[in-house]
């Protein structure tokens, strides 16, 4: 049996495959079309590049967009059998008949307010025979006896056999059933989530400055800690919610994405020494401005962090602006556009700030080629 071919399917970063597929299912959504119009969606991409939060962040905007409740059910299909799908047989009243029990999984809300999303992860990686039941989900939305309510949306998620994780070549039959997207990693993509989302300044900063940390897996290594997206967001969150001193932290860092990426991390962090006093500068004082490369990135990011955590006192976020202004102008195009990232319809907020208009009128032309 021949192997899917990526080379013939569309490649999109998280943020335009969000984009794009949340855009679709609201449209059909809003205009009272069956969900089912739109075919069962396929994505692909190596671990940790963040499939599973891309469908996290669709649910979020369609419910956004839509005002319904959207439930996300995640079924990760390499714990599953066949039978686990189609529900436990039991003999029904007249002991006549076997009767198969619907399995939890398919127990969803159909009330015209909710919107359902069936995330079948790791389906690659589930057996053959796994596969085969997920057949009449992906097509029919129907698993044996038991269908899928009306207002269910189906998204199935794996890794490549080429990637050499636990992988099965999907059926033909089963491929055509599905809208194939295959997942790249890109650090612009990532930033902007990063910062709505509040990771960890430390962990922004340092993929700023080295973004090829951001994506360090390789099918042909055997090492079992690697730098991904998702051990990223593991790390900021040992940072935020446990310690964010990376010395002590140092040996759980380096257990989510390898004593190298760790190392580096560890030893570009000492730069943050040499930081001005971010909450100065938003008090309209104008510290020093750093020279060395490393330390702006540091710098940018902390002030993108406490921006966020103080984005409606727009008069602190004035003098910030005023701060940045006397940055390098690619170092200060890169911070002003990381503030627009910090909540959506952020940059709204920002254009009610005169030195912002200023800003964007005599240096807004390098926002194009900021990085």
């Amino acid at each position: 049996m021949s192997d899917i071919k990526m080379t013939n399917i569309p490649s999109m970063n998280v943020g335009k495959m969000v984009e794009k597929l949340s855009s679709a299912y609201c449209a059909i959504i809003q205009h009272n079309y069956p969900i089912k119009t739109m075919p069962s969606v396929m994505l692909w991409g190596p671990p940790g590049v963040g499939k599973s939060q891309a469908v996290r962040r669709i649910a979020k905007e369609i419910g956004e967009k839509t005002g319904k409740t959207v439930n996300v059910t995640d079924v990760r299909l390499l714990l599953f059998n066949p039978i686990d799908l189609r529900g436990i047989p039991t003999a029904n009243a007249d002991k006549t008949l076997a009767v198969w029990l619907k399995p939890q999984i398919f127990q969803m809300d159909a009330s015209d307010n909710i919107v359902n999303i069936l995330f079948l992860d790791e389906i690659s990686a589930a057996p053959q025979s796994v596969q085969a039941a997920a057949y009449q989900i992906t097509l029919d939305r129907v698993v044996g006896e038991h269908k899928l309510p009306e207002n269910c949306i189906v998204i199935a998620a794996g890794n490549r056999v080429t990637d050499k994780s636990v992988a099965f070549k999907m059926p033909k039959a089963l491929a055509n059933r599905l809208m194939h997207i295959e997942i790249e990693g890109s650090f612009s993509s990532w930033k902007q989530w990063a910062i709505s989302s509040g990771i960890n300044d430390k962990v922004v900063g340092f993929l700023s400055f080295r973004q090829s940390y951001l994506m360090g897996f390789d099918p042909d290594s055997n090492d079992l800690a690697f730098p991904t997206p998702r051990a990223w967001e593991m790390v900021s969150n040992v940072l935020n919610w446990i310690d964010d001193d990376i010395d002590s932290m140092y040996y759980l860092i380096a257990g989510l994405v390898g004593t190298g990426a760790a190392v580096e991390f560890r030893t570009w962090a000492k730069v943050y020494k040499n930081l001005p006093a971010v909450e100065d500068i938003f008090d309209g004082k104008m510290p020093q401005m750093p020279k060395d490369t490393d330390v702006m990135y540091a710098l940018m990011a902390s002030m993108t962090a406490y921006a966020r955590m103080h984005k409606d006192e727009m008069s602190r976020i004035a003098n910030s602006i005023r701060y940045a202004d006397k940055m390098p102008p690619d170092f200060s195009a890169v911070l002003l556009k990381d503030y627009m990232c910090i909540d959506k319809n952020y940059k709204e907020k920002l254009m009610t700030i005169p030195e912002f208009a200023r800003w964007l009128q005599t240096k807004g032309w390098l926002m194009n080629g900021s990085v």
